[in-house]
């Protein structure tokens, strides 16, 4: 089975049409988690050469409002997309490269957080943002 036929699985399970587009979306942000729309866009138009903003950014809309992607946001950051969903897993952030990855839940189940006053709402999911140095940064800034 491809990777491909995956893609297209997941879009039909989605109630997606299936387009070149959306599988070479689908398929960019697998393969470059945490990417900006630009970087996307790259990838996308290497895959099927002339490919508009626009497009790419319909598909990634399609895509997230079906929850195949997920749009993250890190305080100082563009948007950027990921092909993990459903877990509420988090995110650290380098405060000098900029380069993120994913923090598995630290306690217990979705959400791993309690807030200490929820004003009546009935929390399902909450968002944290660690910052701090990768060790490519962490190593030059100490040599």
């Amino acid at each position: 089975m491809s990777i491909t036929s995956d893609f297209e699985r997941m879009l039909r399970g989605a109630a997606l049409r299936v387009t070149r587009p959306r599988v070479a979306v689908l398929s960019a942000v697998h393969d470059h988690p945490h990417a900006d729309t630009d970087s996307i866009i790259g990838v996308v138009r290497e895959d099927l050469g002339e490919v508009s903003h626009q497009a790419v950014y319909d598909v990634l809309r399609a895509l997230t409002a079906a929850g195949l992607l997920r749009r993250i946001q890190p305080p100082g950051s563009v948007a950027r997309y990921e092909s993990r969903v459903g877990d509420n897993h988090h995110h650290v952030v380098c405060r000098s490269c900029g380069a993120i990855a994913d923090v598995d839940c630290a306690v217990g189940t979705a959400p791993c957080l309690t807030a200490s006053d929820a004003h009546g709402f009935e929390i399902d999911e909450a968002e944290v943002v660690y910052r701090g140095l990768c060790p490519s940064c962490s190593t030059a800034i100490s040599s």
